[in-house]
């Protein structure tokens, strides 16, 4: 993700110390993997924050300054050692590292995101792409009008261009997400109709979202049915989508609803 790229990138021009989250016992503000890279001027990446941050980003100024410093793990025990009330205990590593390394990081680092097919370029598939490149998907971002993309997307993004549209889906990742918002209601049947065949044959698509009201899915539903698929074939599409209760029509409020359902989808897979 952008974070990723950004620090491997500055690790080019100066040495950093990786902090990394190795375990956890019991509550604690960041998960084992997570990291926080620390510059002689900045800071980048997180691990949770608050006093146990605090601590961490001195330790590391200080292996910074020692060139020949050994990587070492230390424990940090939330509650009556920093005051912080998850009360878990945290076991940070603390490795010196420099440009030579970065391919290996960038390895290691890096955490595989979910398959996810973004049909549509329009207002809130870009601004639902913004989104995305900061979140663990692999997008592939398809459009049947090639000139739609914006010249940068974020590096988890890949643009394709299909005409007719719906010919994608057939190749599309196994276990791909598949949101579709294109540019008008005959290419987003199409779209559907080719998922449903693809989950009637291979059924790894888990996730299908149209965006639209129940009107259009009503319209939609009767369509479909004519081209042969059951209503149990049907409940498999979400229509509309993005998590009910939150407001608003502007791109990047449904982007956001979008985006929250497909990590809680995440969350329950």
């Amino acid at each position: 993700m952008r974070e990723l790229r950004d620090f491997l990138h500055r690790l080019r021009c100066a040495p950093a110390v990786l902090v990394t989250v190795a375990r956890t016992e019991g509550s604690a503000p960041r998960e084992a993997g997570a990291w926080m890279a620390v510059f002689g001027d900045a800071v980048m990446g997180t691990i949770g924050g608050g006093h146990l941050e605090f601590e961490a980003i001195a330790q590391a100024r200080g292996c910074l300054a020692r060139p020949s410093a050994a990587a070492t793990l230390r424990r940090y025990p939330l509650g009556p050692g920093l005051g912080q009330c998850c009360g878990g205990v945290v076991h940070l590593r603390f490795e010196r590292v420099e440009a030579s390394m970065a391919p290996a990081l960038g390895a290691r680092l890096g955490v595989a995101g979910a398959p996810l097919a973004l049909f549509g370029g329009g207002h809130v598939g870009t601004a639902l792409v913004r989104l995305l490149g900061e979140l663990p998907f692999d997008v592939t971002w398809i459009d049947s009008r090639d000139e739609v993309f914006p010249p940068e997307v974020p590096p988890n993004v890949r643009c394709e261009h299909s005409d007719p549209v719906q010919t994608a889906v057939v190749d599309l990742a196994p276990g791909s997400r598949v949101v579709i918002m294109s540019f008008s209601h005959a290419e987003d049947l199409e779209i559907v109709a080719a998922c449903l065949a693809r989950r009637r044959q291979r059924d790894d698509l888990p996730y299908v979202g149209l965006i639209g009201s129940h009107t259009k899915w009503a319209v939609f539903g009767h369509r479909l049915r004519a081209r042969g698929f059951g209503a149990d074939e049907l409940s498999a599409v979400a229509c509309p989508i993005g998590l009910p209760g939150i407001e608003g029509k502007q791109p990047a409020v449904v982007a956001v609803s979008v985006a929250a359902q497909l990590l809680a989808g995440l969350s329950e897979n």
